[in-house]
């Protein structure tokens, strides 16, 4: 659709348009206001409150901004006009559907369901018998069988909808909507929707100069707003809220309280005491009160005592950073010998490909309870081939090795490790799968050159393949790396307790679920989620900072 981009097309309704946008911003402003006085609900939350102020002062300033653009013969009056329009539309259509229960109706809609689809095969066959009266040879029966078939899906379309009580579920919806706040809602998504279908109009696209690449963009939002409405409802707004709930003590029962820094103030106040001999009681060197010993190092005669307000906060990072450094070495290491084997051209590759990246899919819930099964002490598998190792061995000979009966998750020495090896074995496929496509884009030429020179495998693989994978190196510890410190499914499903003996197996995630939804402390946990957030966030730019200076990619 081409416009001109120089005339101006007269259009009656620009006018109307602008007034709108005008008693649009004055609306927005006059509600943003309300929020503030005794007109609000009483038990309207403190950040809901801030939330609509922004979100409608915001609305206000930008609909005053269309107007003087609009007024300009601008097109970018128009973009915004269309954006503030469908915005309301989509937010008053969704509360028509809340005020309306029409969600609640979906769940008596499926338990109806089922009898109705014997007439949706009345409604296939009518569009199969259409589809024969188009592909026909003869003439005279097209239009015969088209008229034909259009009735027979029709009528299987009306007896579906008897069928699903489709009939008492509109009435129900209508019943729902008789009240004030239900004809307001209906009120507001016939006036977008008008106001939003009147900016969209080709007269109006011509008026304010629109352009095929100005459509192009607008068509390219309409289909991504889908996509960016849910981004910022169910991910940045939560994101957003958690962080202004961390500086509360919200319980999800009560109004929140502002608190400030209190709670990461708990959750960093740590405290380093020397000790005068290895000992010495935690209760003669810090106030116990606040400070809960977290750990000890010792050495000769003394040692510093580390305690901490929230000694648990302090034991999962621990465990995490534990976690995280022995996964992502189990996790890397043998992707990487396993992706050059597996690139290599032996008959049955694709096989073992497969069968390597089949661990990756499953899920953990399944996997976790099959290795909660091998690690059982008493008939799992791995220590039965444990036992009948050393029984081999002291056979053969005469060793003397004592079978150690190894309690996998229920000691605190092993049950961490446990852990360990499941995410490990998990991940080593995806990751190998990885590695495979970056070797697979490593030019055979430099291979060839390199053979031509002399040089043995080990030499190929050191100074070819690992600096061509550099890339997928990184990106690969990366995100091993951010996986590892999230760990939570498989603690959570193995252990029992989840925190393991003695806490062995307490990570961030699991101490920040425990927190917000045992404890509901979700103000506390929203701290902690934080708190997590910086230390990925920390190693991650550590990553970035080592690749960048690292010159092993760029030689």
């Amino acid at each position: 659709m081409t416009h001109p981009t120089q005339a101006h097309t007269p259009n009656a309704a620009l006018p109307l348009l602008a007034a709108w946008r005008g008693l649009f911003a004055v609306l927005a402003a006059t509600l943003a206001a309300l929020l503030w006085t005794n007109q609000a609900p009483a038990d309207l939350a403190l950040w809901l409150k801030i939330v609509f102020s922004l979100v409608l002062g915001l609305a206000a300033l930008l609909s005053l901004f269309a107007i003087f653009h609009i007024l300009r013969r601008s097109h970018t009056g128009r973009s915004l006009a269309l954006g503030l329009d469908y915005l309301g539309f989509v937010a008053s259509f969704v509360t028509v559907l809340h005020l309306g229960q029409v969600f609640v109706g979906i769940d008596s809609f499926a338990d109806t369901f089922g009898r109705g689809i014997p007439a949706l095969g009345v409604v296939l066959l009518g569009y199969l018998i259409d589809a024969a009266g188009e592909r026909s040879p003869f003439n005279g029966t097209q239009t015969t069988l088209r008229q034909i078939g259009r009735w027979v899906a029709l009528i299987g379309f009306g007896f579906f909808l008897w069928q699903v009580s489709a009939l008492q579920g509109i009435l129900f919806v209508a019943s729902s909507l008789a009240n004030p706040a239900g004809f307001t809602a209906l009120g507001s998504a016939a006036i977008f929707g008008l106001a939003l279908w009147g900016m969209w109009r080709n007269p109006a696209a011509q008026a304010l100069n629109s352009k095929n690449q100005h459509e192009a963009m607008l068509n390219g939002w309409l289909f991504l707003s889908p996509n960016l409405i849910g981004f910022l409802i169910f991910f940045a707004g939560p994101l957003l809220l958690s962080f202004y709930f961390s500086f509360t003590d919200s319980d999800a029962f009560n109004p929140p309280n502002w608190v400030g820094l209190e709670n990461y103030a708990k959750i960093l106040n740590i405290r380093f005491a020397g000790l005068e001999s290895a000992t010495q009681l935690a209760r003669d060197v810090v106030d116990i009160k606040i400070y809960d010993e977290v750990g000890r190092l010792t050495w000769g005669s003394g040692g510093i005592l580390f305690a901490a307000a929230d000694k648990f906060f302090w034991l999962a990072l621990r465990n995490t950073l534990t976690f995280a450094l022995f996964a992502v070495p189990l996790s890397v290491l043998p992707a990487l010998v396993l992706a050059n084997i597996l690139n290599s051209k032996l008959p049955g590759m694709k096989f073992f490909r497969a069968v390597y990246f089949l661990p990756s899919i499953a899920a953990i819930v399944g996997i976790s309870l099959v290795w909660q099964w091998l690690y059982n002490a008493t008939i799992g598998y791995i220590n039965y081939f444990i036992t009948l190792g050393i029984e081999f061995w002291n056979a053969a000979f005469n060793a003397g090795l004592v079978d150690p009966k190894i309690q996998w998750v229920s000691d605190e020495k092993t049950a961490l490790f446990a852990v360990i090896l499941i995410a490990a074995w998990q991940t080593v496929g995806f990751n190998t799968v990885l590695f495979l496509a970056g070797l697979q884009n490593i030019p055979g030429e430099l291979y060839e050159a390199a053979t031509v020179d002399g040089a043995g495998a080990w030499d190929k693989f050191w100074r070819i393949t690992i600096p061509m994978l550099a890339p997928s190196t990184f990106y690969v510890i990366s995100t091993t790396t951010i996986q590892a410190m999230q760990v939570f499914e498989q603690v959570f499903i193995l252990m029992n307790p989840a925190e393991g003996p003695n806490n062995s197996t307490l990570t961030l995630v699991l101490y920040l679920y425990r927190s917000g939804f045992v404890n509901f402390k979700q103000g506390y946990a929203s701290a902690i989620a934080w708190v997590l957030f910086i230390v990925i966030f920390g190693l991650t730019l550590l990553q970035f900072q080592r690749q960048r200076k690292s010159s092993i990619y760029e030689a």
